[in-house]
């Protein structure tokens, strides 16, 4: 890796993975070699950080899922058969082993605003954040699936905006709790006067709201971050607008190059009517690598990849994206467009492109490698040139690449890529002591987001 990229010019990377069976290739863990199977195991995920942090990430952003997807056919079988990001276990236990092994690597943990109390998510991620001196990132979702809300009392999900309502106040009460109840020094340790934090230096938030009332105080004392980095992927018309007004980083998953530039432009133009600066946003789209040393060897890796793809599998995973049993349409059937209750941003990858329309079938074997991400096949040049590409003509700032084989896709990458990467310039040893500092440049949140002080 070189020193070559400055803040403003250094591609950003981060390993999307799930502490899961398996993620978004459906049936690669039947691979020759994948160790998708030592998901439970702490050694799998401290052998990833390191290979990530030696490959210059900035983060493992950890997806993560409540429920089950059981809306394919009506039930859950072929979730369960096909490991359909089942079993999965909490990514948040494994984050303090992961840090123990690395120095600056980041971690980005999906939470759910819908099942969860914003009083206790605050001492979580306070607490990671303390254990990590500051690597921790809170990616916000709602949650979708229906299995989600029955296992966790609720007669039944929210509907879409409802979920957003009730995600907006649950980030002012988090704000209010990591920002505004402990002064900078109300820890004090003042053995003389038996006095560890001055009461009059730690404060109640007095929230009272339409879902939550919380008075306060937080129960954790400032962390290096305060509030962890935050990322978010709305897609929606209602997603775009919690993500304009909270988000720091935004997963983009749009179907083409045109729909990424005109959903960055939306979304900084919908920042700015929040009273953010537009370019505090910062944007990853998904992407699928898959790379050999010559064209003909990551041809074949493709190929084989293809070959595991488990279609039904692929197909229980989307019914639950989309909330729609693809199992009642004809394979020849086109996927037409559904305001859903689910994610959003899926069936727009497959029914807003111009450039083609969707049969079920096809969505089936494209979706197999990453879902809506591209999947770029090639030697480490051809692949960089991608990302190269993206990067400095299209204008993200980074990416989240996806695994198909792992820990094989990681390490390809790592290997082949980052290298070439690095003699073009676009890689940096990270700067900062904080995820933020090093991704950002800055220390807390950005002037004009809600939850700066």
């Amino acid at each position: 890796m070189t020193d070559v990229a400055d803040d403003d010019d250094r591609l950003r990377l981060n390993l999307f993975t799930m502490n899961a069976v398996e993620h978004v290739s459906v049936g690669s863990w039947r691979l020759p070699g994948d160790q998708s199977h030592r998901y439970s195991d702490r050694e799998y995920w401290t052998d990833v950080a390191r290979t990530a942090e030696r490959g210059g990430f900035d983060a493992v952003f950890f997806a993560d899922v409540r429920g089950i997807y059981d809306v394919y056919g009506d039930d859950r079988e072929t979730a369960i058969e096909k490991a359909v990001q089942t079993p999965s276990n909490d990514p948040a236990y494994l984050i303090p082993a992961m840090a123990e092994v690395t120095d600056d690597l980041g971690f980005a943990v999906t939470k759910s605003t819908s099942y969860n109390h914003p009083y206790q998510l605050a001492r979580e991620f306070s607490t990671l954040d303390h254990l990590t001196d500051g690597r921790v990132a809170f990616n916000v979702v709602t949650s979708y699936l229906e299995s989600a809300a029955a296992n966790l009392g609720y007669d039944d999900r929210l509907d879409h905006d409802e979920r957003y309502d009730r995600a907006d106040e649950f980030m002012d009460v988090l704000y209010a709790l990591w920002e505004d109840s402990w002064e900078d020094d109300a820890v004090v340790q003042n053995k003389e006067a038996a006095t560890f934090s001055d009461p009059e230096k730690v404060h109640g938030i007095d929230h009272e709201g339409e879902h939550f009332d919380v008075p306060g105080p937080h129960s954790a004392e400032p962390s290096p971050q305060r509030t962890p980095v935050l990322y978010q992927a709305g897609s929606s018309d209602r997603g775009r607008e919690f993500a304009a007004e909270h988000a720091e980083a935004v997963f983009v998953s749009q179907p083409s190059e045109d729909a990424v530039v005109d959903y960055m432009a939306d979304l900084r133009e919908r920042a700015a009517a929040h009273g953010r600066d537009p370019d505090d946003l910062a944007f990853f789209p998904g992407i699928v690598p898959i790379v050999g040393e010559t064209e003909e060897i990551a041809a074949a890796k493709h190929d084989a990849y293809r070959d595991a793809i488990d279609t039904e599998g692929v197909l229980a995973l989307m019914s639950g994206f989309v909330d729609m049993d693809l199992s009642e349409l004809d394979p020849n059937q086109e996927l037409e467009h559904i305001e859903t209750e689910a994610i959003q941003g899926v069936v727009n990858a497959f029914t807003s492109n111009d450039d083609r329309d969707w049969t079920v079938r096809e969505v089936a074997e494209f979706a197999g490698l990453g879902t809506t991400s591209p999947v770029v096949v090639g030697t480490p040049e051809q692949v960089a040139d991608v990302f190269e590409y993206w990067f400095r003509e299209v204008g993200v700032d980074g990416f989240n690449v996806k695994e198909v084989a792992r820990p094989d896709s990681l390490r390809d990458f790592v290997d082949l890529v980052v290298p070439e990467l690095g003699e073009r310039g676009l890689l940096a040893d990270p700067e900062g002591e904080t995820l933020r500092e090093s991704t950002f440049g800055r220390r807390g949140l950005p002037d004009g987001h809600p939850g700066s002080r």
